[in-house]
């Protein structure tokens, strides 16, 4: 039995994280790669707050780079549920870098990611609606049917060219 829709809130979820060498390239600034790391683990706690299950992730897609953290600057990850399907969640999450010296804050990172509730045998199992929120989280939530019909064509896409 579905249980009423939750509201987004409930599940945000947000970490924070120091950037230190070893999460760095050549230039002193964090890896791409591991900011994706931070991004499909956020979004799966995130999800799995919402749904009170496992998840695994689905599809990350989209994925904006809009600058970068350096050692020593504070990396804050935000994930909201943004829309639900009958088995999936889409999960918004936004990064952003607070410089130590100046307590500023730059955006770096925003992505939306597919997180799919699975039950113990890892089969797709049904996850509970979410009401969108600020008016961000109502916008994502009004494009999320444009977003899967995307999905879906680059999936058929992929499937001709193997």
């Amino acid at each position: 039995m579905m249980t009423e829709p939750l509201a987004a809130g409930v599940a945000r979820t947000i970490q924070t994280k120091l950037v230190l060498p070893p999460d760095t390239n050549h230039l002193g600034t964090i890896f791409g790669g591991t900011v994706l790391a931070y991004i499909d683990e956020i979004a799966a706690i995130t999800a799995m707050r919402h749904s009170g299950k496992a998840v695994v992730t689905a599809s990350i897609d989209t994925v904006n780079f809009l600058s970068s953290a350096k050692v020593g600057d504070i990396f804050i990850l935000e994930g909201v549920v943004i829309s639900t399907g009958r088995t999936s969640m889409e999960v918004y999450v936004k990064a952003e870098c607070q410089q130590i010296e100046t307590g500023v804050k730059n955006l770096t990172t925003t992505a939306i990611l597919t997180m799919v509730a699975v039950d113990s045998d890892g089969k797709p199992t049904p996850v509970t609606g979410v009401i969108p929120e600020t008016a961000a989280e109502k916008k994502l939530f009004q494009s999320a049917q444009e977003r899967k019909q995307r999905r879906m064509k680059v999936n058929e896409y992929a499937k001709e060219l193997c």
